[in-house]
């Protein structure tokens, strides 16, 4: 009887890099291994589950779908390895946080939060990545990053999703629009107007994307934008009505530079989530600085 060859961290390294790399020869150079040696840890990957990772197709290789699913997981596992490697006894001295933030939460929150556990932790060392909610949920599918705080929707089954705090859009205008002498607009009213909008895959146009067509209701924005600044800008020029979270435009709608429009049956409410992929393990000062953010107070 032919004896069953165990599976190691090497075995699961050996296969991401080779769907990295979508190469036996190219893997084999990166790894500093000969192209049998590779081959053969692919090999015996399939034979102890008995199942065909790649396709070979003309010289080239493409993920079955049960390869797709052993990525996933060999990703996790490699990750939780090295998250053990880095942690063990050894935490105040080289451990990391890395922590993703969609657009408002990076903006308005992270730079605060991370003060503020400098504060108590003043070794730590925390990396930050601010991006569109689209980007942070597939940097934690790739383990990219141990957390993230989002306002968007999370759409893998693979991550989990707590709210936090709660939050809402605002519908803004300029204070010469016509609109700001009524207490509230329809939103075919809305619809008519230019609209100003946050760029696809970022949480806030999700939510406005979603409240409308839940109506029936469909558009062409004027305006795409990452940058919240710029629709701000171009509202207080009065080229249209954005629609941005509450808590990026409260200054200015505080100075009454920019108003606030009430829309009849829109309902743009939402919360921010803290997000993190369901096999990940987190560690003490993870659950720390999640904790933190709970019970942050301004």
């Amino acid at each position: 009887m032919k004896e069953e060859k165990n599976l190691t961290v090497r075995h699961m390294k050996i296969f991401v890099t080779v769907c990295e790399e979508n190469s036996i020869t190219k893997a084999a150079k990166r790894l500093h291994l000969s192209q049998p040696a590779v081959s053969v840890a692919i090999k015996e990957i399939e034979q102890h589950y008995d199942v065909k990772l790649f396709d070979r197709i003309s010289r080239r290789l493409y993920l079955t779908d049960i390869g797709r699913n052993f990525l996933e997981y060999a990703i996790h596992i490699i990750s939780l390895f090295e998250d053990m490697e880095n942690s063990i006894g050894q935490w105040e001295s080289s451990g990391k946080l890395r922590i993703g933030a969609s657009i408002t939460i990076g903006t308005r929150f992270m730079p605060q939060y991370v003060s503020t556990f400098y504060k108590v932790h003043p070794q730590s060392k925390i990396e930050v990545f601010i991006g569109s909610s689209d980007i942070i949920e597939e940097k934690i599918l790739q383990s990219e990053l141990d957390f993230a705080l989002i306002e968007g929707l999370i759409h893998s089954d693979n991550i989990i999703s707590e709210t936090y705090r709660k939050d809402r859009l605002s519908v803004i205008c300029s204070p010469d629009d016509d609109f700001c002498s009524k207490k509230t607009i329809t939103i075919e009213q809305l619809l008519q107007c230019p609209l100003l909008l946050r760029e696809r895959g970022s949480g806030t146009r999700e939510l406005f994307d979603h409240a409308l067509s839940s109506l029936e209701y469909t558009y062409s924005p004027s305006w795409e934008s990452t940058s919240t600044e710029a629709l701000i800008n171009a509202v207080q020029e009065g080229l249209g009505v954005a629609v941005l979270p509450y808590m990026l435009v409260r200054d200015e709608l505080e100075n009454s530079t920019i108003m606030e429009l009430q829309v009849e049956n829109l309902y743009l409410d939402r919360g921010f989530h803290i997000v993190y992929h369901k096999n990940k393990l987190l560690t003490s000062p993870a659950k720390e600085f999640i904790e933190m953010c709970r019970n942050f107070e301004e």
